[in-house]
Order: structure tokens, then sequence, then C-alpha cells
């Protein structure tokens, strides 16, 4: 086993966007099972810090293979694609007009303290957000067209923000009740 090999290579999974996250979980197990630091409580210093590192870049691996938006930024990264999320500018002004919607909207149901519209954004946000995903894994695997690809991912990084001030709001709602 070699420890700068990629997480897709680690876990002996194709490296691509639609991975088989059942297989992945079969495969991180075991590999935990290989590596584990218990197995190696009776062993020397060197083979214990070894097992140490093999059990955190497994653990590392396996979140961020798991995790959609990791993914597509780590297939990224393999690609040679810078992401330049940092960047507002690679935004379309139409995106970001929409954000600003989407933002008032979550705010105007925080403060009149509106549960239901918020559900409601929240639901419209993760039917929107499948269709990105989708877009997101066609533009990876099949078109292998990373530029897209990347505005997809930063266009979801916005999302997945969104997606935490609703749960937030939601959250400050619930406890408002209670």
């Amino acid at each position: 086993m070699d420890l700068t090999a990629d997480f897709f290579t680690l876990f002996q999974l194709p490296r691509v966007f639609r991975i088989d996250t059942a297989e992945l979980d079969a495969r991180y197990l075991a590999l935990q099972g290989e590596v584990h630091p218990d197995r190696f409580v009776g062993a020397g210093d060197a083979e214990r810090r070894r097992s140490m590192q093999w059990a955190t870049r497994a653990n590392e691996a396996c979140q961020t293979l798991k995790k959609p938006l990791e993914r597509a930024k780590y297939l990224l990264t393999l690609a040679g694609h810078e992401l330049a999320a940092e960047n507002n500018a690679a935004m379309s002004p139409a995106f970001l007009m929409e954000q600003m919607e989407w933002r008032e909207g979550v705010m105007e149901a925080r403060v009149g303290g509106d549960q239901h519209e918020l559900e409601h954004l929240r639901r419209r946000l993760g039917a929107d957000m499948r269709a990105r995903y989708q877009t997101l894994a066609q533009r990876l695997d099949d078109q292998k067209d990373y530029p897209a690809a990347a505005e997809s991912v930063r266009q979801l990084m916005f999302l997945e923000k969104l997606r935490a001030e609703i749960d937030d709001a939601l959250a400050f709602l619930d406890e408002a009740e209670g």
C-alpha cells in the first residue's frame, strides 16, 4: 500500500464522481480492519506510527469521497483544474442575482417567523441542488468538462451555504417556539 496514492486508488475505486457509496463504505471498513492502530498495540514504534498514518489517511479519504461536493473538488484537483472559489467574478451574474433573491426570501421568512415558508424554500433548494449535482456528474464523468464542472462546484458551494442558513433559521424558530 502506498500512502501517497490518491483516495480513489486507496479504495480501489474508479476515479469518477458517481461512486457506489456502499462499496466505498465496505472498502473503508476492510482497510481500517487492516491498518487500525488497535491491531498494532504490541508492535514497534515505527509500525504503530505507520498504522496511525494509514488510519488517518483512510479516514480523510473516506470523508472526502463520501461527500459529493468534496469528492467533486478532489476530482478537479486530480485533473489539475483550479476551482477559483474565492473569485466571485467567476460566477455568472444571473446566478449571483438568484442567490440574492434566495437569501432575501430566507431572511424575510426568518424575521417573519414563517417556518412553513422556510421549509418550502428548503424543499425547492433541495430539488435545485439535486439537479445541479446531476449536471455536475455529467460534466465530470461523461463530458470531462472541468471548467464547467468547476462552475457547478462553485455554485453548489453557495447553495450548500444557503441550505445551512435555512437550517439555522429553522432551528432558530424551533428554539423560539420551545
